[in-house]
Order: C-alpha cells, then sequence, then structure tokens
C-alpha cells in the first residue's frame, strides 16, 4: 500500500474558495495538462472497517486449544479484528457509481495468491458466524451500491439489512470541510488533505485535484477533486484507494440502482433502530 507521508504543523483554515484558488494554483504547476482534464475513469478501493463484536471467552477458549493465538486471522483461527472489501468507483464529469468489486475478479486474486490461505478462511467463516450474532448495526448492514448525481445532489443507495435490500434516495451530505497545509503524493497523485466534523464523527480526507470530480468513494466528495484516501473516526472505518484508471467509462455502467424496497432515509433509519432493539432483546449480552 502507498503510504502517505506528509509534513509535521498543518494548521486548519476553513475551505474557502481563496484557499482553494491558491492550491490550485501551485498544484498546477505539478501536474501535466492531461491529468488536470482527467474527469472520468474506474478507482478501486480497500474498504476497511473495524469489527464491532468480541469474541465470548468460551469461543475463544477452543480456538486457542485448536492452535494457539491466531491474532488477525493468523494460523490459530482467531476472528480478525478487521474485515476488508474491495469496491470500485466508476466516475465521470457529472455522476458516480460505487460497487463492489466482481466476484470472478476477487476469486482470481485469491487464486493468484497460491496455497496457505486455510487459517485465515477458517478466520473469516469465523467472523462470518459472529457478524451473524451480533447485534452491532456495522455488522448486520451492507452498502450494496451508491449512486451520485453531482449537478443535483442526489444520492440513491442500495442497502441490505438483515437479509432485506432497500432502496434510498436522498440528498448527498453537506459536509463542512477544512483545508489544512498538508500535501503529499498518493499513487503518482499530488493530494490536498481535508477534516470534518459530522455529527460527532470525524473525518478526515486526501483528495486530488489532478482529477477535478467532487466525488469519492460512498457519500464522501464535495472537495475539489477526488478523494483517494478517508479515514473515520481515526481509523474505524477507510477507504484506500489502491488503483486508478483514468479511462472512458460507457455512460449507460453509471446508472442509479433500482432494486428494493424504497423507502426514505428516515424510514430506513426507524426500520433499522426497531430491528436492532428487537435483536438486542433476543439476543442479549452479544452488543458490545
Amino acid at each position: 500500500m502507498n503510504h502517505i507521508a506528509t509534513p509535521s504543523g498543518a494548521i486548519a483554515a476553513p475551505l474557502r474558495l481563496t484557499l482553494l484558488t491558491l492550491a490550485l494554483s501551485a498544484l498546477s504547476l505539478h501536474a501535466a495538462p492531461a491529468e488536470l482534464a482527467a474527469q472520468e475513469g474506474t478507482i478501486a478501493y480497500s474498504h476497511t472497517v473495524e469489527n464491532n463484536f468480541e469474541i465470548p471467552d468460551e469461543m475463544r477458549a477452543r480456538l486457542e486449544a485448536r492452535g494457539g493465538r491466531g491474532g488477525r486471522g493468523g494460523p490459530g483461527g482467531e476472528a480478525p479484528r478487521t474485515r476488508t472489501s474491495e469496491v470500485l468507483l466508476l466516475f465521470n464529469s457529472t455522476h458516480a457509481l460505487m460497487k463492489p468489486v466482481p466476484r470472478e475478479l476477487r476469486a482470481g486474486r485469491r487464486e493468484a495468491a497460491g496455497p496457505g490461505g486455510g487459517g485465515g478462511d477458517r478466520a473469516a467463516a469465523i467472523a462470518r458466524r459472529m457478524r451473524q450474532r451480533s447485534t452491532a448495526r456495522g455488522d448486520q448492514e451492507t452498502l450494496i451500491e451508491s449512486y451520485t448525481d453531482f449537478a443535483t445532489g442526489t444520492t440513491v443507495e442500495s442497502r441490505e439489512f438483515l437479509g432485506r435490500t432497500f432502496l434510498i434516495e436522498d440528498q448527498r451530505p453537506g459536509i463542512e470541510w477544512r483545508l489544512g497545509s498538508e500535501q503529499a503524493e498518493f499513487l503518482g497523485y499530488v493530494v490536498l488533505k481535508a477534516t470534518a466534523v459530522q455529527d460527532s464523527t470525524t473525518i478526515e480526507a486526501w483528495f486530488t485535484p489532478q482529477i477535478p470530480v467532487m466525488g469519492g468513494p460512498a457519500s464522501f466528495g464535495g472537495l475539489p477533486g477526488m478523494i483517494l484516501v478517508v479515514s473515520v473516526n481515526d481509523g474505524q472505518e477507510q477507504y484506500s484507494a489502491t488503483q486508478v484508471s483514468l479511462s472512458a467509462v460507457a455512460e449507460d455502467v453509471i446508472v442509479a440502482p433500482s432494486d428494493g424496497d424504497e423507502v426514505t432515509r428516515e424510514e430506513y433509519e426507524r426500520i433499522v433502530e426497531e430491528k436492532l432493539e428487537e435483536l438486542r432483546t433476543t439476543r442479549g449480552g452479544m452488543d458490545r
């Protein structure tokens, strides 16, 4: 993975037009005109989320008896502390669609990794069982697709919750970004740091004006350049670009999802809270 090396002593400042103009002007000295014109393509992201469950003592004892402590999904088969998936963001200058990496590509990568993944497979199976028993929202909810229309700010999300698929149309959150003085290089692109606090959630993002599209993974966006890395609450959730391809994307590929029960954001949140409360009542003790 490409690590972002940044200078120390950055001073955060409100994200204002003057600052952005200065930043973009400075970056233009380092970027070729072709790069600055790149407004469509595909970005692969690694999506990492910290697990919200703990393994009960009796299960942990059985795992250790089988093969010792496994750490992060090691030989002992202990469930990993984080779970990682891969997603693709397809975008052009007007809209974007985020979706999981196709299953055949994931399978191909596992085969290319070669033998020796038995312990990891066992750990992944344990993690899946624990998520099924967990009453934490993040373990029961999956974002399937996320579509954004940059012109209107409209988003359409397809989410699976407890085996049921929902379709949610909403407006992209208006994140009040603050621009710092830090800049670095990531995957060959000059990136700038921006931070925000949204409903008690801290967000750190690194975006590149070399891809002048106000997009990013999931609902993150609104900066004057594509977001390549975003971290929520000090890494509890993180998206990190692993590959960028600036090639044409067919117009009919970037379309809003249409499968699922149509609900408003408020209705969806109410359903989630009610079902989670039912789980807590019937499964008590599993919630962290």
